[in-house]
Protein backbone atom coordinates (compact mmCIF):
# COMPACT_ATOMS: atom_id res chain seq x y z
CA UNK A 1 0.00 0.00 0.00
CA UNK A 2 1.53 3.47 -0.92
CA UNK A 3 0.67 6.31 1.03
CA UNK A 4 -0.40 10.43 -0.27
CA UNK A 5 0.24 13.35 2.06
CA UNK A 6 -1.89 16.24 1.47
CA UNK A 7 0.45 19.32 1.57
CA UNK A 8 0.00 23.03 1.72
CA UNK A 9 -0.96 26.36 3.76
CA UNK A 10 -3.28 26.95 5.81
CA UNK A 11 -7.19 26.54 5.10
CA UNK A 12 -6.81 25.47 1.26
CA UNK A 13 -9.12 23.22 2.38
CA UNK A 14 -6.67 19.88 2.98
CA UNK A 15 -8.78 18.37 5.73
CA UNK A 16 -12.01 18.89 3.68
CA UNK A 17 -10.07 17.02 0.59
CA UNK A 18 -9.29 13.68 3.40
CA UNK A 19 -12.60 14.19 4.26
CA UNK A 20 -13.98 13.92 0.90
CA UNK A 21 -11.33 10.69 0.17
CA UNK A 22 -11.45 8.65 3.26
CA UNK A 23 -15.45 9.35 2.85
CA UNK A 24 -15.47 10.03 6.66
CA UNK A 25 -15.85 13.17 8.79
CA UNK A 26 -12.22 12.52 10.94
CA UNK A 27 -10.48 15.25 10.37
CA UNK A 28 -12.11 18.88 11.52
CA UNK A 29 -12.75 21.09 9.10
CA UNK A 30 -13.05 25.16 9.72
CA UNK A 31 -12.84 28.33 7.89
CA UNK A 32 -10.34 29.35 10.83
CA UNK A 33 -7.12 28.85 9.18
CA UNK A 34 -4.38 26.57 11.13
CA UNK A 35 -7.30 23.88 12.57
CA UNK A 36 -5.64 21.04 11.56
CA UNK A 37 -1.96 20.74 13.16
CA UNK A 38 -1.08 17.19 14.03
CA UNK A 39 -0.90 14.58 10.83
CA UNK A 40 -4.34 12.78 10.61
CA UNK A 41 -4.01 9.10 9.05
CA UNK A 42 -6.99 7.49 6.96
CA UNK A 43 -7.43 4.65 3.98
CA UNK A 44 -8.88 6.01 0.63
CA UNK A 45 -10.39 2.61 -1.54
CA UNK A 46 -10.91 3.78 -5.08
CA UNK A 47 -12.73 1.13 -7.14
CA UNK A 48 -10.55 -2.26 -5.92
CA UNK A 49 -6.93 -0.24 -4.79
CA UNK A 50 -6.52 1.33 -1.76
CA UNK A 51 -3.83 3.56 -0.56
CA UNK A 52 -2.80 5.24 2.87
CA UNK A 53 -3.54 9.39 3.10
CA UNK A 54 -1.90 11.86 5.58
CA UNK A 55 -3.72 15.10 6.24
CA UNK A 56 -1.04 17.94 7.60
CA UNK A 57 -1.14 21.29 9.57
CA UNK A 58 -0.96 24.42 7.68
CA UNK A 59 2.79 25.05 6.20
CA UNK A 60 3.64 28.67 6.37
CA UNK A 61 6.84 30.90 6.39
CA UNK A 62 6.36 32.59 10.17
CA UNK A 63 8.93 31.70 12.88
CA UNK A 64 7.70 30.47 16.05
CA UNK A 65 7.87 27.46 18.52
CA UNK A 66 4.53 25.94 17.86
CA UNK A 67 4.71 26.47 14.09
CA UNK A 68 7.89 25.09 13.91
CA UNK A 69 6.31 21.59 15.92
CA UNK A 70 3.71 21.59 13.35
CA UNK A 71 6.23 21.89 10.37
CA UNK A 72 8.40 18.99 12.35
CA UNK A 73 5.20 17.21 11.69
CA UNK A 74 4.71 17.79 7.94
CA UNK A 75 8.43 16.80 8.01
CA UNK A 76 7.14 13.00 9.17
CA UNK A 77 4.24 13.54 6.77
CA UNK A 78 6.78 14.11 3.57
CA UNK A 79 9.38 11.48 4.71
CA UNK A 80 6.82 8.87 5.66
CA UNK A 81 4.99 9.57 2.04
CA UNK A 82 5.39 8.22 -1.54
CA UNK A 83 2.97 10.70 -3.53
CA UNK A 84 2.22 14.44 -2.09
CA UNK A 85 -0.96 16.56 -3.03
CA UNK A 86 0.46 20.10 -3.19
CA UNK A 87 -2.89 21.91 -2.66
CA UNK A 88 -3.39 25.26 -3.50
CA UNK A 89 -6.57 27.51 -3.14
CA UNK A 90 -7.93 29.60 -6.06
CA UNK A 91 -9.92 31.86 -4.50
CA UNK A 92 -6.74 32.76 -2.50
CA UNK A 93 -4.05 32.56 -5.82
CA UNK A 94 -0.32 31.81 -4.77
CA UNK A 95 1.20 34.14 -2.21
CA UNK A 96 4.47 33.60 0.26
CA UNK A 97 3.52 30.63 2.50
CA UNK A 98 2.54 28.76 -1.48
CA UNK A 99 6.34 29.80 -2.34
CA UNK A 100 7.56 28.17 1.05
CA UNK A 101 5.82 24.96 0.26
CA UNK A 102 6.90 24.58 -2.81
CA UNK A 103 10.87 25.45 -1.60
CA UNK A 104 10.37 23.16 0.71
CA UNK A 105 8.97 20.14 -1.50
CA UNK A 106 11.38 20.77 -3.78
CA UNK A 107 13.92 19.60 -1.63
CA UNK A 108 12.43 15.97 -2.05
CA UNK A 109 13.11 14.66 -5.75
CA UNK A 110 12.56 11.46 -4.53
CA UNK A 111 8.60 11.54 -4.42
CA UNK A 112 5.94 11.99 -6.90
CA UNK A 113 4.19 15.16 -6.46
CA UNK A 114 0.87 16.51 -8.12
CA UNK A 115 -0.46 19.82 -7.88
CA UNK A 116 -3.94 20.48 -6.96
CA UNK A 117 -5.69 23.92 -7.31
CA UNK A 118 -9.00 23.77 -4.72
CA UNK A 119 -12.23 25.98 -4.79
CA UNK A 120 -12.73 26.29 -8.48
CA UNK A 121 -16.09 25.10 -8.69
CA UNK A 122 -17.31 28.60 -9.45
CA UNK A 123 -14.99 29.30 -12.39
CA UNK A 124 -14.73 28.30 -16.31
CA UNK A 125 -10.91 26.08 -16.75
CA UNK A 126 -10.59 27.76 -19.74
CA UNK A 127 -10.00 31.15 -17.96
CA UNK A 128 -8.01 30.69 -15.65
CA UNK A 129 -4.19 31.91 -16.09
CA UNK A 130 -2.23 28.98 -15.41
CA UNK A 131 1.13 30.71 -15.35
CA UNK A 132 1.41 31.37 -11.91
CA UNK A 133 0.94 27.74 -10.62
CA UNK A 134 2.98 26.41 -13.69
CA UNK A 135 5.69 28.95 -11.64
CA UNK A 136 5.56 26.91 -8.98
CA UNK A 137 7.17 24.17 -11.02
CA UNK A 138 5.38 20.76 -10.14
CA UNK A 139 4.00 20.75 -14.29
CA UNK A 140 0.08 21.44 -15.13
CA UNK A 141 -2.31 21.34 -11.47
CA UNK A 142 -5.15 19.17 -11.50
CA UNK A 143 -8.44 21.13 -10.65
CA UNK A 144 -10.75 20.20 -7.96
CA UNK A 145 -13.49 21.57 -5.66
CA UNK A 146 -13.07 19.38 -2.49
CA UNK A 147 -16.39 20.76 -0.40
CA UNK A 148 -18.86 20.08 -3.63
CA UNK A 149 -16.78 17.02 -5.30
CA UNK A 150 -15.84 18.12 -8.39
CA UNK A 151 -12.61 16.79 -10.32
CA UNK A 152 -12.59 14.11 -6.98
CA UNK A 153 -13.18 10.85 -9.78
CA UNK A 154 -10.01 12.29 -11.88
CA UNK A 155 -7.99 13.26 -9.00
CA UNK A 156 -8.00 9.35 -7.29
CA UNK A 157 -7.54 8.16 -11.02
CA UNK A 158 -4.03 10.12 -11.31
CA UNK A 159 -2.95 9.12 -7.70
CA UNK A 160 -3.68 5.90 -8.56
CA UNK A 161 -1.37 6.02 -11.50
CA UNK A 162 1.37 7.39 -9.86
CA UNK A 163 1.45 4.71 -7.24
CA UNK A 164 0.23 1.98 -9.12
CA UNK A 165 3.09 -0.32 -8.55
CA UNK A 166 3.01 -0.12 -4.35
CA UNK A 167 -0.63 -0.97 -4.68
CA UNK A 168 -2.29 -3.91 -2.58
CA UNK A 169 -5.91 -4.82 -2.54
CA UNK A 170 -7.85 -3.08 0.53
CA UNK A 171 -7.61 -5.40 4.06
CA UNK A 172 -10.44 -7.38 4.74
CA UNK A 173 -8.79 -9.52 7.60
CA UNK A 174 -7.86 -7.87 10.82
CA UNK A 175 -4.95 -7.72 12.12
CA UNK A 176 -4.41 -6.37 15.36
CA UNK A 177 -4.95 -7.08 19.11
CA UNK A 178 -7.20 -4.44 20.07
CA UNK A 179 -8.22 -0.73 18.85
CA UNK A 180 -8.60 1.51 21.28
CA UNK A 181 -9.22 5.12 21.88
CA UNK A 182 -7.59 8.05 25.07
CA UNK A 183 -10.19 9.66 25.98
CA UNK A 184 -10.07 12.13 29.42
CA UNK A 185 -9.82 16.47 29.86
CA UNK A 186 -7.54 18.61 28.42
CA UNK A 187 -4.06 18.10 29.36
CA UNK A 188 -4.02 15.07 31.26
CA UNK A 189 -1.11 13.70 28.85
CA UNK A 190 -3.07 11.56 25.86
CA UNK A 191 -1.36 12.84 23.56
CA UNK A 192 2.32 12.05 25.48
CA UNK A 193 1.29 8.24 25.94
CA UNK A 194 0.83 8.14 22.11
CA UNK A 195 3.98 9.48 21.52
CA UNK A 196 5.71 6.63 23.76
CA UNK A 197 3.78 4.49 21.87
CA UNK A 198 4.67 5.01 18.53
CA UNK A 199 8.23 6.15 19.51
CA UNK A 200 8.08 9.43 17.74
CA UNK A 201 6.25 12.91 18.47
CA UNK A 202 3.51 12.35 15.88
CA UNK A 203 1.39 14.51 18.51
CA UNK A 204 1.76 18.14 18.97
CA UNK A 205 3.02 17.81 22.80
CA UNK A 206 2.19 21.11 24.59
CA UNK A 207 1.55 22.56 28.04
CA UNK A 208 -1.66 24.81 26.41
CA UNK A 209 -4.77 22.58 27.28
CA UNK A 210 -6.57 21.94 23.69
CA UNK A 211 -3.60 21.14 21.56
CA UNK A 212 -4.84 18.15 19.90
CA UNK A 213 -7.85 19.26 17.99
CA UNK A 214 -8.70 15.88 15.94
CA UNK A 215 -9.02 12.10 16.90
CA UNK A 216 -5.72 10.76 15.28
CA UNK A 217 -5.47 6.81 14.05
CA UNK A 218 -2.18 4.90 14.20
CA UNK A 219 -0.77 1.40 13.91
CA UNK A 220 1.65 0.21 16.18
CA UNK A 221 3.81 -2.95 17.00
CA UNK A 222 4.55 -3.79 20.77
CA UNK A 223 6.33 -7.63 21.48
CA UNK A 224 5.55 -8.18 17.42
CA UNK A 225 1.52 -7.53 17.80
CA UNK A 226 -0.28 -5.32 16.17
CA UNK A 227 -2.42 -2.28 17.65
CA UNK A 228 -4.72 0.58 17.07
CA UNK A 229 -5.06 3.48 18.68
CA UNK A 230 -7.09 7.00 18.26
CA UNK A 231 -6.24 9.70 20.51
CA UNK A 232 -8.75 12.12 20.77
CA UNK A 233 -9.38 16.21 21.87
CA UNK A 234 -9.20 16.84 25.45
CA UNK A 235 -13.23 17.40 26.67
CA UNK A 236 -14.22 20.55 28.24
CA UNK A 237 -17.11 21.43 30.26
CA UNK A 238 -20.36 22.23 28.60
CA UNK A 239 -19.68 25.75 29.89
CA UNK A 240 -15.89 26.33 28.42
CA UNK A 241 -17.04 24.68 25.15
CA UNK A 242 -17.11 28.04 23.28
CA UNK A 243 -16.07 27.28 19.86
CA UNK A 244 -17.34 25.52 16.92
CA UNK A 245 -13.95 23.72 16.45
CA UNK A 246 -14.40 22.72 20.51
CA UNK A 247 -18.10 21.31 20.06
CA UNK A 248 -16.56 19.28 16.37
CA UNK A 249 -13.66 17.70 18.47
CA UNK A 250 -16.32 16.53 21.22
CA UNK A 251 -18.14 14.37 18.38
CA UNK A 252 -15.18 13.29 17.25
CA UNK A 253 -14.60 11.87 20.71
CA UNK A 254 -17.71 10.21 20.68
CA UNK A 255 -16.95 8.89 17.14
CA UNK A 256 -13.75 7.53 17.76
CA UNK A 257 -15.44 5.45 20.62
CA UNK A 258 -17.37 4.10 18.35
CA UNK A 259 -14.62 2.97 15.74
CA UNK A 260 -12.45 1.31 19.35
CA UNK A 261 -12.70 -1.76 20.65
CA UNK A 262 -11.50 -0.37 23.81
CA UNK A 263 -11.16 2.82 25.87
CA UNK A 264 -8.75 4.28 27.86
CA UNK A 265 -9.93 6.49 30.24
CA UNK A 266 -6.88 8.80 31.50
CA UNK A 267 -7.21 11.05 34.47
CA UNK A 268 -4.32 13.07 36.28
CA UNK A 269 -2.87 11.51 39.22
CA UNK A 270 -1.56 14.20 40.23
CA UNK A 271 -4.28 16.37 40.74
CA UNK A 272 -7.88 15.88 42.79
CA UNK A 273 -10.17 13.85 40.25
CA UNK A 274 -12.49 16.51 38.96
CA UNK A 275 -16.31 16.17 38.13
CA UNK A 276 -15.50 16.46 34.51
CA UNK A 277 -13.50 13.46 34.93
CA UNK A 278 -16.37 11.77 36.23
CA UNK A 279 -18.73 12.92 33.26
CA UNK A 280 -16.42 12.18 30.30
CA UNK A 281 -16.28 8.80 32.59
CA UNK A 282 -19.81 8.31 31.33
CA UNK A 283 -18.72 8.31 28.23
CA UNK A 284 -17.13 4.84 28.47
CA UNK A 285 -20.34 4.03 30.20
CA UNK A 286 -22.48 4.42 27.70
CA UNK A 287 -20.56 3.14 24.94
CA UNK A 288 -20.75 -0.27 27.06
CA UNK A 289 -16.85 -0.90 26.14
CA UNK A 290 -14.47 -2.26 28.02
CA UNK A 291 -12.72 0.13 29.95
CA UNK A 292 -9.55 0.53 31.19
CA UNK A 293 -8.62 3.56 34.03
CA UNK A 294 -5.13 4.78 33.50
CA UNK A 295 -3.68 7.20 36.06
CA UNK A 296 -0.94 9.41 34.54
CA UNK A 297 1.75 11.56 35.92
CA UNK A 298 2.84 9.08 38.71
CA UNK A 299 6.23 10.38 39.02
CA UNK A 300 4.48 13.60 40.37
CA UNK A 301 2.57 11.93 42.76
CA UNK A 302 3.95 11.99 46.48
CA UNK A 303 4.04 8.08 47.20
CA UNK A 304 4.77 5.89 50.00
CA UNK A 305 4.23 1.81 49.79
CA UNK A 306 0.22 2.14 50.98
CA UNK A 307 -0.56 5.08 47.82
CA UNK A 308 -1.22 3.12 45.16
CA UNK A 309 -3.83 0.69 47.49
CA UNK A 310 -5.36 4.10 48.84
CA UNK A 311 -6.32 5.33 44.92
CA UNK A 312 -7.56 2.01 44.47
CA UNK A 313 -9.87 2.09 46.98
CA UNK A 314 -10.89 5.66 45.88
CA UNK A 315 -11.05 6.01 42.12
CA UNK A 316 -13.84 3.37 42.25
CA UNK A 317 -15.86 5.41 44.76
CA UNK A 318 -15.56 7.93 41.84
CA UNK A 319 -16.50 5.97 39.07
CA UNK A 320 -18.93 3.51 40.43
CA UNK A 321 -20.81 3.26 37.15
CA UNK A 322 -17.46 1.61 35.91
CA UNK A 323 -16.11 -0.16 39.50
CA UNK A 324 -15.00 -3.15 37.59
CA UNK A 325 -12.99 -0.95 35.70
CA UNK A 326 -9.15 -1.95 35.91
CA UNK A 327 -6.96 0.63 36.96
CA UNK A 328 -3.37 1.38 36.20
CA UNK A 329 -1.03 3.80 36.82
CA UNK A 330 1.93 5.28 34.13
CA UNK A 331 3.67 8.16 33.52
CA UNK A 332 3.25 8.56 30.07
CA UNK A 333 6.46 11.31 29.96
CA UNK A 334 8.86 9.01 31.47
CA UNK A 335 7.79 6.03 30.09
CA UNK A 336 6.71 4.34 33.21
CA UNK A 337 4.82 2.09 33.16
CA UNK A 338 3.54 1.28 30.31
CA UNK A 339 3.83 -2.54 29.68
CA UNK A 340 1.01 -2.92 32.32
CA UNK A 341 -1.15 -1.04 29.61
CA UNK A 342 -0.62 -4.54 27.45
CA UNK A 343 -1.00 -6.90 30.10
CA UNK A 344 -4.10 -5.39 30.63
CA UNK A 345 -5.83 -4.94 27.29
CA UNK A 346 -4.85 -9.07 27.49
CA UNK A 347 -6.36 -9.63 30.71
CA UNK A 348 -9.65 -7.93 29.31
CA UNK A 349 -9.80 -10.13 26.40
CA UNK A 350 -9.20 -12.91 28.24
CA UNK A 351 -12.38 -12.56 30.39
CA UNK A 352 -14.50 -10.97 27.59
CA UNK A 353 -13.74 -14.70 26.25
CA UNK A 354 -15.23 -16.82 28.84
CA UNK A 355 -17.93 -18.98 27.74
CA UNK A 356 -20.13 -20.19 30.53
CA UNK A 357 -22.23 -23.56 30.47
CA UNK A 358 -25.86 -22.93 30.94
CA UNK A 359 -26.22 -25.59 33.92
CA UNK A 360 -23.67 -23.78 35.80
CA UNK A 361 -24.62 -20.00 34.86
CA UNK A 362 -28.25 -21.85 35.89
CA UNK A 363 -27.20 -23.09 38.98
CA UNK A 364 -25.73 -19.64 40.32
CA UNK A 365 -28.59 -17.81 39.36
CA UNK A 366 -31.34 -20.48 40.82
CA UNK A 367 -28.65 -19.83 44.33
CA UNK A 368 -28.90 -16.63 44.17
CA UNK A 369 -32.41 -16.23 44.35
CA UNK A 370 -32.43 -18.59 47.16
CA UNK A 371 -30.02 -16.67 49.18
CA UNK A 372 -31.58 -13.28 48.33
CA UNK A 373 -35.53 -13.42 47.16
CA UNK A 374 -36.40 -10.56 44.01
CA UNK A 375 -38.87 -7.97 45.83
CA UNK A 376 -42.06 -7.26 44.87
CA UNK A 377 -42.23 -4.48 42.23
CA UNK A 378 -44.81 -3.47 40.03
CA UNK A 379 -47.11 -5.85 41.59
CA UNK A 380 -45.15 -9.04 41.25
CA UNK A 381 -42.03 -10.55 42.25
CA UNK A 382 -39.80 -11.17 39.72
CA UNK A 383 -38.96 -15.33 38.81
CA UNK A 384 -36.27 -16.54 36.78
CA UNK A 385 -36.90 -19.68 34.93
CA UNK A 386 -33.43 -20.30 32.80
CA UNK A 387 -30.97 -18.76 31.60
CA UNK A 388 -28.10 -18.95 28.81
CA UNK A 389 -25.25 -16.42 27.10
CA UNK A 390 -25.13 -15.30 24.03
CA UNK A 391 -22.91 -13.99 21.13
CA UNK A 392 -22.26 -10.06 21.85
CA UNK A 393 -19.22 -8.05 21.57
CA UNK A 394 -19.36 -8.47 25.61
CA UNK A 395 -20.41 -10.96 27.66
CA UNK A 396 -23.76 -11.36 27.12
CA UNK A 397 -26.69 -13.41 29.27
CA UNK A 398 -30.58 -13.26 28.04
CA UNK A 399 -32.53 -14.31 31.47
CA UNK A 400 -35.83 -15.96 30.62
CA UNK A 401 -38.42 -14.97 33.35
CA UNK A 402 -42.24 -14.36 34.86
CA UNK A 403 -42.60 -10.92 32.89
CA UNK A 404 -39.41 -8.27 32.79
CA UNK A 405 -41.64 -5.46 34.19
CA UNK A 406 -41.27 -7.33 37.36
CA UNK A 407 -37.46 -6.45 37.72
CA UNK A 408 -36.16 -3.96 39.62
CA UNK A 409 -32.94 -2.37 39.00
CA UNK A 410 -31.19 -3.07 41.95
CA UNK A 411 -31.96 -7.16 41.64
CA UNK A 412 -30.57 -6.89 38.56
CA UNK A 413 -27.33 -5.46 39.52
CA UNK A 414 -27.20 -7.65 42.39
CA UNK A 415 -27.56 -10.83 39.72
CA UNK A 416 -24.93 -9.33 37.64
CA UNK A 417 -22.59 -9.37 40.73
CA UNK A 418 -23.36 -12.69 41.08
CA UNK A 419 -22.44 -13.48 37.85
CA UNK A 420 -19.20 -11.60 37.73
CA UNK A 421 -18.13 -13.17 41.44
CA UNK A 422 -18.99 -16.80 39.87
CA UNK A 423 -17.34 -16.95 36.30
CA UNK A 424 -14.18 -14.77 36.54
CA UNK A 425 -15.71 -11.48 34.22
CA UNK A 426 -13.64 -8.98 37.26
CA UNK A 427 -12.55 -6.47 34.55
CA UNK A 428 -15.33 -6.63 31.67
CA UNK A 429 -18.68 -4.85 31.28
CA UNK A 430 -21.68 -7.63 31.04
CA UNK A 431 -24.82 -7.28 30.00
CA UNK A 432 -28.05 -8.57 30.98
CA UNK A 433 -31.04 -9.06 29.03
CA UNK A 434 -34.66 -10.43 31.21
CA UNK A 435 -36.93 -11.25 28.79
CA UNK A 436 -40.56 -13.10 29.24
CA UNK A 437 -40.44 -17.23 28.83
CA UNK A 438 -43.45 -17.16 27.53
CA UNK A 439 -42.14 -14.74 24.55
CA UNK A 440 -42.60 -16.51 20.76
CA UNK A 441 -39.23 -14.34 19.87
CA UNK A 442 -36.53 -16.25 21.43
CA UNK A 443 -34.24 -13.62 20.09
CA UNK A 444 -33.06 -10.65 21.46
CA UNK A 445 -36.21 -8.28 19.95
CA UNK A 446 -38.16 -7.11 23.03
CA UNK A 447 -36.47 -8.16 25.73
CA UNK A 448 -35.81 -5.68 28.49
CA UNK A 449 -31.98 -4.59 29.26
CA UNK A 450 -30.34 -4.12 32.38
CA UNK A 451 -30.35 -0.42 33.25
CA UNK A 452 -27.74 1.30 34.96
CA UNK A 453 -30.15 3.68 37.11
CA UNK A 454 -28.43 6.60 38.72
CA UNK A 455 -25.47 6.97 36.42
CA UNK A 456 -27.24 9.11 33.49
CA UNK A 457 -27.27 12.36 35.05
CA UNK A 458 -23.44 12.28 34.09
CA UNK A 459 -23.98 11.52 30.33
CA UNK A 460 -25.87 15.01 30.27
CA UNK A 461 -23.15 17.27 31.48
CA UNK A 462 -21.79 16.72 27.97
Amino acid sequence: MFTVAIVGKPNVGKSTLFNRLTKQKVAITHSTPGVTRDRIFGEVEWLTKTFKLIDTGGLTSQQNSFQKNVAEQIGYAINEADVIVFLCSYQDGINVDDLHAAKLLKKNKNKLIQLVINKTESINPSGIDFSQYYALGFGKPMLISSEHGIGIGDLLDQLINLGNSLLTPAKTVRDYVAKFCIIGKTNVGKSSLLNQLLNQPRVLVSTIPGTTRDAIDATFQYHHENYQVIDTAGIRRKGKIDTAIERYSLIRTKLAISRSDFILLMIDGSLPISEQDEVIGGLAFAANLPTIIVVNKWDLVNKDTNTMNVFNKTIPTRFQYLAWAPIIYISAKQNWRIHTLFTTIKLVKTQMQLKVATSLLNDVLIKAQMQNQPPVFNGDRLRISYATQVQGQIPTFVLFCNDPKYLHFSYGRYLEKKIRESFGFKNTPITLYFKSKNARNRGLDGQIKLKKEGYEDHLTKL
